[in-house]
């Protein structure tokens, strides 16, 4: 991804809250991302190699995103290969299709750009990828009243190609439009700078281009801060959309909005945008906003299951001290102590080091100085927590 503007508008978090209330079964379902998904997910992006549009990395990269979707239940008949051309390069974009039950021709798009320039691209955009894969697992079997396809388009580094030949194509065919679009939510480059203070992600707002949807798209970004406020641990800014996938779609009048990282990485289009230079949990917390918002913007069943029990949410609150921690690390669950968890310490390349079943106190004295990534599971629920073991 390209950003060339330096403009920043803020606003108020709470602004039009009121507009969004909190929805337990989809609080719920954002707490089963979990760490081991997002993780797993980057590092096998990472070992695809460089994934240059026309690349057997890219086609490769192409089969493993399909593989994933098989996986989780998606059939051939919801996946669809879409190649295209610029030049002598050939590529694909790959679409599935969860269709919606009050509302199946009218279409929430989730997308992301798969194809890496100079390097492996586990930011730009194995960040954003992981996120949609792990959105598409936990509502594979949710029903939405609006049809959700999970885009991933190649070719976005040379000129937003893959996503321009949709829209050109697909979206309209002779100038008339055969897609009846809801909203197109981008993800890309989320996955922040390794040490820092990684709580803030950038909400894209249309603010240029056609401005006909300007208004739609201010509207719909602050339904996705919201979203992001009632089901994850992330604070907001808005920022312009800009010289991504949503871009093509936006240029026809389409509703837009998007994730970004807040603390932009210097790492993308080179041999350093690698798994040990972003940030996986905030990864995971980007994922959490985004189930929450995709339901949103689909309308998901607020269904709970039957026997789930709803008072988990209580995990987001639990202690896990000192921090940093030089022998012994506590975990304190609020009310009454959990009978069945497990407890995880990774290190930044996502090896697992430490793993306890049924413990609140865990030895970390032979664990050597530095960061660590502790993983808390609790029945379906995960929070993960950067972890500083200092001696």
């Amino acid at each position: 991804m390209k950003r060339i503007a330096t403009l920043l508008c803020t606003s108020l978090l709470v602004q039009g809250m009121a507009a969004q209330t909190f929805i337990q079964a989809y609080k719920n379902r954002a707490d089963m991302v979990t760490q081991t998904n997002i993780t797993a997910n980057l590092q096998e992006f990472a070992n695809l190699g460089i994934k240059t549009t026309g690349s057997q990395a890219n086609a490769n990269t192409l089969n493993w995103i399909k593989n994933k979707y098989l996986s989780y239940g998606y059939t051939a008949s919801q996946i669809v290969e879409s190649p295209f051309t610029f030049g002598s390069t050939s590529s694909k974009n790959l679409i599935i299709t969860k269709t919606g039950t009050l509302y199946p021709n009218k279409y929430v798009i989730i997308c992301g750009h798969f194809d890496t320039i100079y390097g492996p691209g586990v930011n730009d955009n194995g960040s954003g990828t992981s996120i949609i894969l792990e959105a598409a697992r936990i509502l594979k079997d949710v029903p939405t009243e609006y049809s959700i396809k999970f885009i991933h388009f190649s070719g976005e580094e040379q000129g937003l190609r893959g996503s321009s030949h949709y829209v050109n194509n697909v979206v309209y065919q002779g100038g008339i439009r055969k897609l009846d679009i809801k909203l197109v939510f981008n993800l890309d480059q989320v996955g922040g700078v390794r040490g820092n203070n990684n709580n803030t992600v950038y909400c894209d707002e249309d603010q240029g281009g056609v401005s006909s949807n300007n208004a739609a798209s201010a509207a719909v970004t602050q339904q996705l801060r919201n979203c992001t406020a009632l089901y994850s641990p992330l604070q907001t800014e808005v920022d312009p959309a800009e010289a991504s996938d949503y871009i093509p779609f936006e240029q026809k009048g389409e509703v837009i909005t998007g994730f970004f990282e807040r603390i932009r990485s210097t790492y993308p289009h080179s041999s350093r945008d690698t798994f040990a230079n972003m940030d996986p949990v905030y990864v995971y917390n980007i994922g959490k906003a985004t189930v929450g918002a995709l339901q949103h913007f689909a309308t998901a069943s607020t269904t709970l299951p039957l026997n789930r029990e709803t008072s988990k949410n209580s995990l987001e609150t639990t202690k896990i001290y000192p921090n940093p921690a030089s022998s012994i690390l506590n975990i304190e669950f609020p009310g009454s102590k959990e009978s069945n968890f497990s407890f995880e310490m990774k290190n930044l390349m996502g090896r697992t080091v430490l793993k306890a079943n049924n413990e609140t106190r865990i030895n970390v004295s032979n664990l050597e100085n530095g960061i660590y990534i502790g993983v808390l599971t609790v029945d379906e629920q995960t929070i993960s927590k950067n972890i500083l073991i200092e001696k």
